[in-house]
């Protein structure tokens, strides 16, 4: 008998013409209709210069998701890390874990989230930035654990919450999987947009996993897209819309849309079961959904369905 958990991720798309207000109400919609379908997480990705996307600030999103929500996990899926320095995300995390003990994740990425030009606007040079990250997320962890130091002088990243972060790094490929376990940090595989071999990526990361204080062993989320719809034939009419909004706002990256063995659309019932058959395949017990369709109710449906479903099964 398996015991199978599920989140939600959030890009907070701007569809339907609505202005970006809208599109952040949305988002506190869906934190909160995951937290009473019984979700485990809520995440909210980060994106720059793209309009169809409507957040560019996670860690502040989060601090009103979390007023607005009770007892769900909120956190970033992920926040760009080449972008920042370690101790201005880690005092951003950690006063959100003060706000919200216990329910503050921390997931971190290496993608520029935007274009070329947002990115050097925003950091400079990216490659460069990201050639460090190694020294970034080891900066991190030693701030998470209290045992930075810059130039030889302690640096505390305050406040101190009483339960800190829980710190994940979101990856598509071997490389991101590799820094997780070497960090000793849970890892998020992208399905919804790796071509990838994620079950071999996965594997590797738990082969390599080095323990640390705050992760003693491997944790691993994979990342899908759903579509879930009242038939089949609605549910596969939305995925298709979507697939066509996206491409043509052009806010989503390729790689997002553009495989569909990465999508799972249908009855709830059946999206369950593919589900359930995926997390034996992985070895997983959590699995986190992203739903990309062009209407904000339906796409709350597509997650109150398949909780329901999910729910109705015995994992």
């Amino acid at each position: 008998m398996m015991s199978l958990t599920f989140s939600a991720l959030d890009l907070v798309p701007v569809i339907g013409g609505v202005d970006d207000t809208i599109a952040l109400n949305e988002a506190v919609k869906l934190a909160q209709a995951a937290e009473r379908l019984g979700y485990s997480r809520y995440w909210v990705a980060e994106h720059h210069n793209m309009p169809g996307l409507a957040c560019t600030s996670p860690e502040v999103l989060l601090a009103h998701i979390g007023v607005k929500t009770e007892r769900i996990r909120i956190g970033s899926g992920a926040l760009l890390l080449p972008h920042y320095k370690p101790l201005k995300v880690a005092e951003s995390f950690n006063l959100l874990a003060s706000l919200y003990p216990g329910r503050i994740d921390l997931g971190m990425g290496r993608a520029p989230g935007g274009s070329a030009q947002a990115s050097m606007a925003l950091s400079g040079n990216f490659l460069e930035n990201v050639r460090q990250l190694p020294d970034s997320l080891k900066g991190i962890t030693e701030l998470m654990e209290g045992s930075f130091e810059y130039e030889g002088e302690p640096v505390v990243a305050r406040p101190s919450p009483s339960i800190h972060p829980e710190l994940w790094l979101l990856g598509t490929n071997s490389k991101s999987a590799a820094y997780a376990a070497e960090f000793g940090m849970g890892y998020v595989f992208g399905q919804f947009m790796s071509d990838s071999d994620g079950v071999e990526i996965v594997h590797s990361y738990r082969k390599a996993f080095i323990p640390s204080r705050r992760c003693p062993q491997p944790k691993v989320i994979v990342t899908v897209g759903t579509v879930c719809a009242e038939t089949a034939e609605e549910a596969a009419q939305l995925a298709a819309s979507g697939t066509a909004l996206f491409q043509s706002d052009g806010a989503i990256e390729e790689k997002l849309i553009s495989t569909h063995r990465k999508l799972f659309v249908g009855e709830a019932n059946d999206v369950a079961a593919s589900l359930e058959q995926l997390a034996l395949q992985y070895g997983i017990d959590e699995i986190m959904i992203v739903t990309m369709i062009p209407d904000y109710k339906k796409r709350l449906r597509s997650f109150e369905l398949l909780a329901h479903a999910l729910q109705s099964r015995s994992f």
